[in-house]
């Protein structure tokens, strides 16, 4: 990733599991401008790199927050920050990409499920100042595991936390049966996600998600495949167990990329012809289908040779 140093200014324990950090700008420069919906990557030492919303407020140049759910039996990034990151200490981190970009709408429905509320906080202080119509249904496991709880209570009395120790598993269907004509913005686990996905197409609804983690695929494309650079006309195959990214990087070709796992975005490439296997986290359904960009870390080719724009 294209890294810039910034500084932890202040860490807050957030929810049981869960701290934010405010990051400040190294000798008080002003931070990078962002829009709700983006995330950063984050260097978490020998764990790589990790992507975390960016849950604060975009008008303040000066300090931006996130928020990390701290998973001892994960991949080590969580872990790491929980033991490293304190006030002054510095972070390597990216300019801000947005995959979850909030747009114009007159209503607006917001389904969050735990650490998932992160992009969904800036996208309600928009919808907010715009005067547009909105709900929010955040759930978690208990009220103690849902991060930014009392923050939106203060500021959005008429919000609907629904722990599920309390009141059950969200009620999707009705949810999305109430508010047909709205925007529905949708982050958490996979299985919020998923349902969301499958009730909105069934309603033909306007949804939109982003997931932390790739998404299942199951695919039956072929195992080696071919690619071809558009300016050189070099070509390069890649194998069974190769992703077109280690393919490329190995012949000294510089690919853009940070999480090699299809939910960040930043190896997105336009293609020029050749089928496509999606395998990503990102694009839409309607992207997809359309077959003219991929995500050079995990998707492969459904054709023999895949054209790309490089």
């Amino acid at each position: 990733m294209t890294e810039f140093p910034v500084r932890v200014s202040a860490r807050r324990d957030e929810a049981e599991g869960v701290f934010s950090l405010e990051l400040c700008a190294v000798a008080g420069r002003e931070l990078p401008s962002w829009t709700p919906g983006a995330h950063i990557d984050v260097a978490v030492g020998a764990a790589g790199v990790r992507q975390y919303s960016l849950c604060g407020d975009p008008a303040d140049r000066r300090h931006w927050r996130i928020a990390v759910l701290r998973e001892p039996e994960g991949r080590g990034g969580s872990e790491y920050l929980h033991l490293t990151a304190f006030p002054n200490t510095e972070l390597r981190i990216s300019r801000p990409r947005n995959n979850f970009e909030f747009l114009v709408r007159d209503s607006y429905v917001f389904v969050a499920g735990g650490i998932g509320i992160t992009p969904i906080l800036p996208m309600l202080a928009a919808a907010q100042a715009s005067d547009a119509r909105w709900e929010l249904y955040y759930g978690g496991r208990t009220r103690g595991h849902m991060a930014f709880a009392d923050e939106i209570a203060r500021r959005y009395p008429w919000a609907r936390l629904l722990p599920q120790d309390e009141h059950g598993l969200l009620p999707l269907g009705d949810i999305l049966a109430e508010h047909s004509d709205s925007a529905i913005y949708c982050c958490g686990p996979e299985p919020l996600l998923a349902a969301v996905e499958t009730e909105g197409a069934r309603r033909n609804s306007d949804v939109h998600v982003e997931r932390f983690v790739p998404r299942p695929v199951a695919s039956a494309a072929r195992g080696s495949f071919e690619v071809r650079l558009a300016s050189s006309g070099e070509t390069f195959r890649v194998g069974a167990t190769q992703s077109i990214v280690d393919v490329l990087d190995a012949a000294g070709i510089e690919i853009i990329t940070s999480c090699r796992e299809g939910t960040c975005g930043s190896c997105e490439t336009a293609v020029l012809a050749g089928d496509i296997d999606h395998r990503d986290s990102v694009l839409t359904v309607e992207e997809q289908a359309r077959g003219d960009t991929m995500m050079l870390c995990v998707s492969r080719a459904g054709s023999e040779v895949l054209v790309l724009d490089l």
